[in-house]
C-alpha cells in the first residue's frame, strides 16, 4: 500500500494530498501570497486526519513547475526539509500535467474521447508555459504531443497548429486569456484550472513506481525561463 504526501504552491493556488492506498485526503486553497502561512498546516491536517506520521510515508511529491518562481521555491524549500527529516525519497510532478490530469478527472467524457488538451499558464513578460497532451492509455496520466515550453502567444499558435488534431482540441488554464492563442480554434476554453497537488499523485506515483525518485538534495524545479529572462523579469519588478 502505497502512501504519498504531495504539495503544490506553482499558483496563486495551495494545494496539499495524502495518498494512503485508496483513501485520498486533501486541501485546496486559492491563497496568493500566503502559500508561506498555509502550506504547513494544511501538511499537518491531511497527515492529522489520515491518523499518519511523516515516518509513515514512502515518498514526497512536489510540483516542480512551471509557475511562479517564488511559489516553487517556496514548495521545494518545505519539501526538502520534510524530505531530510524522515530521509524520504521526493518526487518531482509537472505541473502542467497535473493541471490536465485534474481536468479529465473532472471532464472523464474529455478522457474517454481522448480529447487533447492545451495547457497554459501565464508566465508573464508576454509569454506562457505550455504543452499539448492527451489521455494516457491504461492509467490516470497523460501523453505530452508536444514538449513543455515558454513562448510569446504567437509563436505557441505556430508550434501548436500541426498537433492539435482534426477532432479538436480543448484550451485549459489562466494562460489562455491571450487573444493571440484563439487563432489555434480550440473547441472550447476553460481558464479557471489549477494545479492541485490531488493530481499530482498518479503522476508521482507512476514515477516512484518506475524509479524516478531523488534524495532531498537531488530535487529541482523546472523554471522553463532562462536565467537572463529571471533577471530582466527581476528588473522590471524594481
Amino acid at each position: 500500500m502505497t502512501r504519498l504526501l504531495a504539495l503544490d504552491t506553482s499558483t496563486d493556488a495551495c494545494s496539499v494530498a495524502l495518498q494512503d492506498g485508496e483513501r485520498i485526503i486533501s486541501r485546496f486553497e486559492l491563497a496568493a501570497k500566503s502559500h508561506t502561512q498555509r502550506l504547513l498546516p494544511m501538511v499537518d491536517e491531511v497527515l492529522s486526519e489520515a491518523g499518519l506520521a511523516l515516518a509513515d510515508l514512502d515518498a514526497l511529491v512536489f510540483g516542480r513547475g512551471p509557475g511562479s518562481f517564488t511559489g516553487l521555491r517556496i514548495c521545494l524549500g518545505v519539501v526538502q526539509g520534510l524530505a531530510f527529516s524522515r530521509n524520504l525519497p521526493v518526487v518531482g510532478v509537472s505541473t502542467l500535467k497535473a493541471m490536465a490530469v485534474g481536468y479529465y478527472r473532472r471532464h472523464p467524457d474529455l478522457a474517454s474521447a481522448s480529447t487533447p488538451l492545451l495547457v497554459a499558464l501565464d508566465a508573464r513578460m508576454q509569454e506562457v508555459y505550455w504543452t499539448l497532451v492527451k489521455p494516457q492509455s491504461g492509467g490516470g496520466g497523460v501523453e505530452t504531443l508536444t514538449d513543455e515550453a515558454v513562448s510569446p502567444p504567437e509563436q505557441v499558435v505556430e508550434l501548436a497548429a500541426g498537433h492539435t488534431g482534426e477532432a479538436g482540441f480543448y484550451g485549459v488554464g489562466p494562460g489562455w486569456h491571450y487573444p493571440a492563442l484563439e487563432k489555434l480554434a480550440p473547441s472550447a476554453v476553460d481558464m479557471d484550472v489549477h494545479p492541485d497537488a490531488r493530481d499530482l499523485l498518479p503522476l508521482g506515483a507512476f514515477a516512484l513506481a518506475q524509479g524516478q525518485a531523488v534524495s532531498a538534495e537531488q530535487a529541482r524545479p523546472v523554471y522553463l525561463r532562462d536565467e537572463i529572462s529571471w533577471k530582466k523579469r527581476e528588473r522590471i519588478r524594481s
